[in-house]
């Protein structure tokens, strides 16, 4: 098995993390990104943090309509009693795994183009209209929400 980590070159990476990751896990090359570069060529700033972002928000607003359906609960009382950060992290990591193998290939067309076959993008559908759904979960709980603004303009008040 082998791994590859590619880092933006802020301070927050210390140099030497390659020589810890070398004790320890052996099969992981850490490479830094060139100074100044990492808007341009990140893998993640293309695309894939603004998908993750909508999927995220698309499982919150389903989780919240699930767990309010059919009852008296108020916007506060669920982020109150029926939200936490452990489910956070699971709607984090299903937005995550929800992020098409076509957008992941495309974020690292731009840094590593021998490594993304160019069929890859021939008759692959577009990703899913996240955006529709995340309106039509707000508006059936009575939010008012814009597929403009991405997200909530205002909710119902408690």
């Amino acid at each position: 098995m082998k791994g590859l980590l590619v880092m933006d070159n802020v301070p927050a990476h210390p140099r030497g993390v390659e020589d810890e990751f070398m004790e320890e896990f052996s099969f992981i090359s850490v490479k830094f990104l060139p100074p100044n570069t990492t808007p341009l060529i990140q893998p993640m700033d293309q695309q894939v943090i603004s998908n993750c972002k909508k999927l995220y928000t698309k499982a919150l607003f389903q989780r919240c309509f699930e767990v309010t359906l059919d009852t008296e609960l108020t916007l506060r009382e669920f982020w109150k009693n029926h939200f936490n950060i452990l489910h956070c992290l699971h709607l984090i990591d299903k937005a995550l795994r929800d992020v098409s193998h076509r957008t992941m290939k495309s974020a690292w067309k731009k840094l590593w183009p021998d490594a993304v076959p160019e069929r890859v993008f021939e008759d692959v559908q577009e990703d899913a209209p996240i955006a529709e759904d995340i309106v039509s979960l707000g508006k059936s709980m009575g939010w008012e929400v814009s597929r403009d603004d991405g997200g909530v303009s205002g909710g119902p008040q408690d």
